[in-house]
């Protein structure tokens, strides 16, 4: 089974991109973000067309998450236990949504981006997190056996290893010390990055901005992530990151990030 994440910037720009990709992948089961589209205009027949269905969350033009599977979608979930809402009026944003496929929770997570330091976004972004976190530990605590994995994209570099250079990202958002550590706790409360035994650094990034040539110049991030719970983790028998759908004409940002689980 091939369980996939990608944050697509894009569902209606990247449509033919993302029938194209999961054509030729072979992954089971896809959780993406950013599909920056609402319910009732999202493309599911495009996706019936090649055997997928699809779970989604969007309301608006802004963030949209959705789990795509060819292995089932059952106990379809929207939204994580306590996560925080956002603006004036407060708001609960589409960034979260989860479906077991073949026995796998798996969750499409699209952590806030925090804007800056000391933004009502950062705390936020630092709230988001802890939720996810306290979801986590007591899902484990429940039954410690349960298989879940924690795909999307986190807007978190978590060591400086994930990063192209240190000075340039100083003082911003997505290395901060708060960020990494609500990171770490989510590590701490059980999940493991699997991604990261077989896609080891530095120099190995899922992000590159549009601008300054950044992907040409190798200047990325590594800020998604699947996180699996330990019974998960133990089927994991190699992952990769598909540097190579970031290239061309009209692709996203990110780049999709791939795990490969045994029986």
């Amino acid at each position: 089974m091939r369980i996939a994440t990608w944050n697509i910037n894009s569902i209606r720009a990247r449509l033919d991109r993302l029938t194209d990709w999961l054509a030729r992948s072979d992954v089971d089961v896809l959780a993406i973000q950013e599909t920056k589209i609402d319910d009732e205009r999202f493309p599911s027949d495009a996706l019936a067309g090649i055997g997928y269905q699809v779970v989604h969350h969007g309301t608006s033009q802004w963030n949209g998450v959705a789990v795509i599977s060819r292995v089932g979608l059952d106990d379809v979930r929207v939204g994580i236990p306590g996560l925080p809402s956002f603006g004036d009026p407060a708001v609960s944003e589409a960034r979260a949504i989860g479906a077991v496929c073949a026995g796998v929770r798996v969750w499409s997570l699209y952590i806030p981006n925090g804007r800056a330091l000391g933004d009502p976004h950062y705390h936020y972004k630092l709230a988001w997190l802890a939720a996810v976190r306290d979801y986590g530990a007591k899902s484990l605590a429940d039954d410690p056996q349960a298989q879940i994995a924690l795909c999307g994209d986190y807007n978190i570099a978590p060591t400086d290893d994930d990063i192209w250079d240190v000075e340039f990202f100083r003082g911003q958002t997505q290395v901060t010390p708060p960020e990494r550590e609500a990171f770490a706790d989510l590590l701490a409360a059980g999940f493991a990055d699997v991604v990261r035994p077989y896609a080891p650094g530095p120099g190995v990034y899922t992000y590159w901005d549009y601008k300054q040539l950044s992907f040409q110049k190798r200047r990325g991030m590594r800020i998604d992530f699947a996180l699996a719970s330990p019974a998960l983790a133990a089927r994991v028998t190699g992952a990769s990151i598909d540097r190579q759908e970031r290239k061309g004409k009209g692709a996203s940002d990110h780049a999709p990030v791939i795990v490969e689980l045994g029986a």
